[in-house]
């Protein structure tokens, strides 16, 4: 008798979670993804959109694609989930799985910080990178600040990246000398968990151009008419244009099912993805994973790819009958784009213990070109 193997959302973690399950069970089996957008984005892009280097079009896909697969793609917002039935409800109809993998990614809540959707561009949605794009190509002179929310955040190396992109721009546009730059952000230094020296190095990528980057800074709200932040430890900092990092957090629909821990994030066995109730699991940004320094796995593409390669092998070995024994293993990696055409590669493990083992090469052009390939090669595997 066939199963039925529900995915919820179509983000990295969840399209590549409903094709490799198509390709790796027979069709007399059924897989089935629910989203709630038209079309799949490719995030990491975005950074060059914002840059006037990509088109929404050349970053994004038709969800509807993958039922050429084989895949079943259900059109809606998930509006309730009952782990331990398996059920959701879409759109007001109940759907039932035999195995459910919940993909939705961390939700975006920029109104959480008083003023700042009002004050800002946000880095992290397409509208709010073409906005940013059509207002950096007219800036001029002035305050740029790059300013992150709160932790944690998916991407930790974007703010960085974004900060460095822009200050690149502003070279090519001839207005750098009339443009300064700073990062605020609360973290102790940038990617923290990446481990102190690989911070140091992203710190001092930043700094050697002339970027001002201030760490321990949480913001508490921002004054959008007067252009100010105010921040928790008393300082405030004027701007004259303002990129964000929003705060992140687990949709409600999942915290009303009963799925989040003590994190805010869904529990999970940090090898298998899988939660407290049988035959579900969760993936990627939504899932809070504990690390040997007691701080948590970061948010990021790569990782949740990891985590549905897993999830995939895992359930066709147990519909087929067989041993389900795929380990996610804290291997991660990310390019880090500083400008010039020039781009780092950071990797190693993160469930390396006592602390995480990662390694950081040095900005270059072919980094660079291969991150460009690689953008060129998601798209067009899986879709």
């Amino acid at each position: 008798m066939g199963k039925t193997v529900m995915v919820l959302g179509g983000g990295t973690g969840g399209v590549t979670t409903a094709t490799r399950l198509r390709r790796l069970l027979p069709r007399e089996h059924r897989v089935v993804l629910v989203e709630r957008e038209a079309d799949h984005l490719f995030q990491a892009s975005l950074l060059w959109l914002m840059l006037g280097w990509r088109t929404p079009d050349q970053i994004r896909r038709p969800i509807v694609r993958l039922a050429r697969r084989g895949i079943e793609v259900v059109r809606g917002s998930v509006e309730r989930i009952d782990p331990a039935r398996r059920t959701v409800v879409v759109n007001g109809k109940e759907l039932t799985a035999d195995f459910l993998v919940i993909a939705l990614g961390a939700e975006l809540a920029p109104e959480a910080i008083p003023g700042l959707a009002q004050a800002g561009h946000n880095l992290y949605s397409l509208a709010g990178a073409q906005a940013l794009s059509a207002a950096r190509a007219k800036f001029q002179r002035g305050h740029i600040v790059l300013l992150v929310s709160a932790m944690p955040f998916k991407c930790p190396a974007a703010p960085y990246e974004a900060s460095m992109l822009l200050e690149y721009d502003c070279r090519q546009r001839g207005v750098r000398a009339a443009v300064s730059i700073d990062v605020y952000t609360p973290e102790p230094g940038p990617m923290p968990v990446a481990g102190p020296e690989v911070s140091k190095q992203v710190r001092q990528m930043v700094e050697s151009k002339g970027i001002g980057y201030h760490p321990e800074h949480a913001v508490t709200q921002v004054d959008a008419g007067k252009r100010v932040i105010h921040f928790a430890n008393g300082a405030t900092a004027g701007f004259d244009l303002l990129v964000y990092v929003p705060l992140h957090r687990a949709p409600q629909v999942v915290k009303d099912a009963g799925l989040t821990g003590p994190s805010g994030w869904v529990s999970v066995d940090r090898s298998t993805l899988a939660t407290n109730f049988p035959g579900v699991y969760a993936i990627g940004d939504i899932t809070g994973i504990p690390l040997a320094i007691g701080k948590p796995l970061p948010k990021a593409g790569v990782f949740a790819n990891g985590h549905a390669e897993v999830v995939a092998r895992n359930i066709a070995a147990e519909i087929r009958g067989e041993r389900a024994s795929a380990q996610f293993t804290g291997q991660g990696a990310c390019f880090i784009e500083t400008g010039d055409g020039r781009a780092g590669y950071g990797n190693g493990n993160f469930y390396a213990e006592p602390t995480p083992q990662m390694r950081l090469k040095p900005p270059g052009r072919l980094l660079h070109l291969a991150k460009v390939l690689y953008e060129k090669y998601w798209l067009y595997r899986w879709f």
